[in-house]
């Protein structure tokens, strides 16, 4: 990573998984781990792609919130613009939105971007799919990485995930297998090269 640092104003680094991967701990980790040698909290930071989600408002009106998550649930315009304005890196300070998992609602401007902040972590499902209009953004990232989990893993953690969020063992397991497990074979079969695969 630093040696791709090199030489450059600003590093952005893409690190995509299936839902349930580890996707937001490694990012976080990576966050900590590139920052620590500085003592600048600020050198890395993450940037959750789940802050661009449509909001459940927009989501009923387009009959698709059952499917809440899936690729065309997400303001893709919204993430390539605000990724291009971190990629210049002309304005003290970004700010970014922030997905909130406790009210399942995404909130602007949750989170700010110093432009001394030297390696930006995107983090998200599909920020390398191989299909339009989400391969556009591959031409943003110096570095891709890509989490590759057993399925049965996966499985077994978004399972556990909702049944954290109250729902009954049933309930969460068709929610999973209904909306998650299918987002996660998609992330698995159309997501295109990594430049490093974690797994």
């Amino acid at each position: 990573m630093e040696q791709a640092l090199a030489g450059r104003d600003r590093l952005i680094v893409a690190i995509a998984g299936a839902p349930g991967s580890g996707k937001s701990t490694l990012s976080h980790m990576l966050a900590d781990h590139l920052s620590e040698p500085t003592n600048d909290a600020k050198r890395a930071i993450v940037v959750p792609m789940d802050g661009f989600h449509f909001d459940d408002i927009v989501l009923r009106e387009q009959g698709t919130i059952e499917r809440k998550g899936a690729p065309y649930t997400f303001d893709t315009g919204g993430l390539r613009a605000c990724l291009e304005r971190l990629r210049e890196n002309r304005e003290p300070e970004i700010a970014v939105p922030v997905f909130d998992r406790d009210i399942e609602i995404a909130r602007a401007g949750a989170r700010l971007i110093p432009q001394t902040c030297k390696i930006v972590l995107v983090e998200g499902n599909y920020l390398l799919l191989d299909e339009p209009p989400w391969h556009d953004l591959q031409q943003i990232y110096d570095v891709t990485f890509m989490i590759r989990v057993p399925f049965d893993t996966l499985e077994a953690r978004l399972v556990k995930r909702w049944i954290d969020k109250g729902l009954s063992r049933p309930a969460a397991t068709n929610r999973a297998r209904d909306n998650d497990l299918v987002n996660a074979r998609r992330v698995i079969e159309a997501s295109g090269h990594a430049d490093i695969v974690v797994g």
